[in-house]
């Protein structure tokens, strides 16, 4: 009769403090990276959502043909992905959406994304449920009880910057 081999011959063995520091230590290192990705994504959004805005009241022209195609403004030899388009929807709309209206959206927009996938619906609902994560965008329900989502800074940064706000401030210790 053999027991499943783990290294302990099948035995209970007391956890090594030394492994239980290693242990502990690396859960405390990688909540923090997890909490300095969730701060690094939400500055890119803000960040994108501002120069989005300056190009939207001073022209285009004032991006690089690189930024351009990073914000999705101009097409690349490749088409732009799921995520990035969804985002790209969310972050231009000037009142929350459901999974729904987004799909609309990239439907004229983005029909190419949209034909990849066989139930968009799905797909949009965990993008933008993997936005709220990202604390790029949040999640409510709206007045009739259905989930909406919406670009987290509302107005965008780059009004923020116009009307003299610090665009830096957490947009949702604003809204409290």
């Amino acid at each position: 009769m053999s027991t499943a081999s783990n290294g302990s011959n099948g035995k209970t063995q007391a956890p090594d403090p030394h492994v239980q520091e290693v242990v502990r230590s690396a859960e405390q290192e990688l909540f923090q990276l997890l909490q300095r990705r969730a701060d690094i994504m939400k500055r890119i959004g803000t960040i994108k959502q501002t120069l989005a805005g300056l190009a939207n009241i001073f022209g285009d022209s004032l991006l690089s043909d690189e930024l351009l195609t990073f914000l999705d403004r101009k097409s690349a030899s490749r088409q732009p992905g799921f995520t990035r388009a969804c985002r790209l929807v969310l972050m231009e709309s000037g009142a929350p959406l459901g999974a729904r209206q987004v799909c609309e959206h990239l439907g004229r927009r983005f029909p190419e994304v949209l034909e990849r996938h066989k139930d968009p619906i799905a797909s949009v609902t965990t993008v933008l449920n993997r936005l709220v994560d990202y604390a790029e965008a949040r999640c409510f329900l709206n007045e009739s009880g259905r989930r909406v989502w919406e670009w987290i800074s509302e107005g965008g940064a780059a009004g923020m910057l116009l009307h003299g706000e610090d665009a830096s401030i957490s947009p949702s210790a604003k809204k409290q």
